[in-house]
């Protein structure tokens, strides 16, 4: 068997392997490919559905639909209900983000081994040493400038005219078209999401895949982690199918999501005190800047432009986004023929946006029928930051040549102009009130060398369990500052050759 996607119902499926690995997003298929390089066979287990580019949806209710977590209707429960940004399939997130490339900032390993005991600089020449090959095995490259696309070169243009510094924006996609479909998928197969690459190649090497698989539960026997269980589940219809049970004579690597792994470890009756705590984020925002020449900000990279400059002192990171129109009706006020009045200049947006490094803590637990339930607030102190962020943005806007901003915070005129860019700074500090997400998700099952403030130890075993790891963004402490995909994926490679090694 090389890959068993949804069976109906019958004999229970039945597999041995050597390591599991839940999860096929950036962290699960890198744990992967690394043992499965390591000569391990390694057995994928993954919730969502296999897709072939060419089936990439073409709009985003197909992408909703057949590519996001719970057709992205996860909502924070706090202060403010905010979206919670992740994907569902084979590849996961690495199918429908923006394929952006960071290498994990130094300040971050020092932070961890001060305040979590586990990092530190024997960890960061690790963790640089696998996203050297990371960059080689995905094809990471900067935006070319002839796909750059005129939101991209605009947000540039504002930047140096504001005085802040860009960033070439590197990116997992080879010979980008500039089609702006990242979002949906990437029918052209340029982005080299792990459904491309690793996940292929641990089949070539021997692996197995179940998808449409979810875990309901990791087996435990004497204190040992020894398998998986659960139930396949239709893409489409979500009827139930045959049972799956997989064991492992090695260990059981999770790294189904910051919101996911935490729920399935809870589902596993592994309740020690830190599980589901600890949960972070990037939450983040954007304006619309209105130019009198058509922009056509779907054409060119979907994320081409960024900027950390105020990463130090503010813990924001400014970068371009594009939106399909489906998404920015939902974020353009008004109805009826205002709205449609409103939509008309869509050709004219330029969309911009910035994340930020919240302090705000929170906390996943196990909600309705099992799903995660996310508790997350906002801090005061993270409002502040946000303001900043559209402030800057707005600024860039109005130096780029925009006739109008639309900030779209309640309480905010819908559209400001440019003697009304102070406005911003005097935003609302409610969180109910911004058009915001949460994407780059963080924490849950945290490592840490103290067993009461953290799941698992630093190199990803969890505390009090033989043959149990995470290997996802779930056990990262703190915020990044910056995208974490790259930070994820090394993190499980670095998993893989700390297993291989105790091999050996």
């Amino acid at each position: 068997m090389s890959h068993l996607a949804y069976q109906k119902r019958g004999p229970a499926v039945e597999l041995d392997t050597d390591y599991i690995v839940v999860g096929t997003g950036a962290g699960g298929a890198a744990a992967a490919v690394g043992l499965a390089r390591g000569g391990m066979h390694v057995t994928m287990v993954e919730a969502g559905a296999w897709r072939a580019p060419s089936d990439y949806p073409t709009s985003m209710y197909g992408q909703l639909r057949d590519m996001m977590d719970d057709w992205g209707s996860t909502l924070t429960r706090g202060r403010a209900m905010w979206p919670v940004v992740q994907g569902r399939g084979v590849g996961g997130t690495t199918v429908i983000n923006s394929a952006i490339v960071v290498r994990t900032p130094g300040d971050i390993f020092r932070l961890w081994e001060t305040e979590h005991g586990v990092g530190g600089d024997a960890m960061a020449d690790s963790i640089w040493s696998y996203q050297d090959q990371i960059e080689t095995d995905l094809s990471v490259e900067p935006v070319p400038r002839e796909t750059m696309g005129r939101s991209n070169a605009l947000a540039m243009q504002g930047a140096k005219a504001t005085g802040l510094h860009n960033h070439d924006m590197l990116r997992n996609v080879k010979d980008c078209l500039g089609k702006g479909f990242c979002l949906q998928g990437c029918r052209a197969e340029r982005k080299q999401s792990t459904a491309l690459t690793y996940v292929p190649e641990v089949l070539e090497r021997g692996g197995d895949l179940l998808s449409c698989a979810p875990v309901s539960r990791i087996q435990i026997e004497a204190g040992r982690a020894v398998g998986v269980e659960g139930t396949f589940i239709h893409p489409q219809t979500r009827a139930k199918g045959a049972a799956f049970r997989v064991r492992a004579r090695k260990g059981v690597l999770i790294a189904a999501s910051a919101t996911h792994s935490p729920v399935l470890l809870l589902r596993s009756g592994i309740k020690t005190p830190s599980v589901g705590r600890y949960f972070r984020a990037h939450p983040g925002a954007g304006i619309f800047g209105v130019f009198d020449e058509p922009v056509d900000m779907n054409v060119g990279a979907t994320q081409g432009w960024s900027s950390t400059q105020l990463r130090g002192e503010y813990g924001i990171k400014l970068e371009t986004l594009s939106l399909p129109l489906e998404l920015v009706v939902s974020r353009i006020a008004g109805a009826g023929p205002k709205l449609m009045e409103r939509l008309a200049e869509y050709r004219h947006f330029a969309m911009w946006v910035f994340t930020i490094r919240a302090e705000a803590e929170g906390r996943v637990k196990a909600g309705f029928g099992g799903k995660p339930s996310v508790n997350y607030t906002l801090t005061p102190y993270d409002m502040e930051r946000m303001r900043i962020g559209i402030h800057n943005l707005t600024k860039m806007g109005f130096a780029a040549g925009a006739k109008a901003v639309i900030p779209g915070i309640y309480g905010t005129p819908y559209s400001i102009g440019p003697d009304q860019v102070d406005q911003t700074l005097n935003a609302s500090l409610d969180p109910r009130h911004w058009t915001g997400i949460l994407s780059h998700l963080f924490g849950g099952c945290v490592m840490g060398s103290d067993p009461s403030r953290s799941v698992c130890d630093g190199r990803g075993k969890v505390h009090g369990l033989e043959g149990l790891y995470i290997a996802d963004a779930s056990c990262i402490p703190t915020t990044l500052g910056v995208n974490p995909q790259h930070t994820i994926m090394a993190i499980a490679m670095l998993r893989a050759e700390e297993l291989l090694n105790d091999c050996s």
